[in-house]
């Protein structure tokens, strides 16, 4: 199967058949909340993006980059959609509470409910029990 290039087409529906968003409308959405950038300047959803251009597209915590190679209009299959994009993204930010590292694990002195914060003296005596 052979993608068919077209040498025009809005960066929403662009987003869509590179399967960045799941729909058309969240990358409309996406583009008037200003999530869509292109070379640093944020675009409207019915601009017409270039081969060569770099896309940032920030969704959630999520930061995608990716730099267009082809432009397409119709939704492909995901092997044929990465052929029209080059995938620039940083490493993925790494999820605190799956991490098992001896910073997290920190044992907590338990304190009585409703007695507030500690004290001056019950944090002086909290270090000394700790070191």
């Amino acid at each position: 199967m052979n993608l068919k290039t077209v040498h025009i087409v809005r960066i929403d529906k662009y987003l869509w058949s590179i399967r960045i968003f799941k729909t058309r409308s969240l990358a409309s959405k996406a583009c008037t909340a200003g999530r869509v950038k292109i070379e640093g300047r944020s675009v409207k959803a019915s601009y017409s993006p270039k081969i060569g251009e770099t896309i940032t597209i920030q969704k959630g915590q999520e930061k995608r980059v990716v730099k267009v190679r082809q432009l397409i209009a119709n939704r492909v299959n995901a092997t044929l959609s990465s052929l029209c994009y080059e995938d620039l993204s940083p490493p993925p930010l790494v999820n605190p509470k799956k991490m098992d590292s001896a910073f997290f694990n920190v044992v907590v002195a338990p304190r009585d409910r409703g007695t507030g914060r500690p004290t001056k003296k019950d944090r002086r005596t909290l270090d000394k029990y700790n070191d």
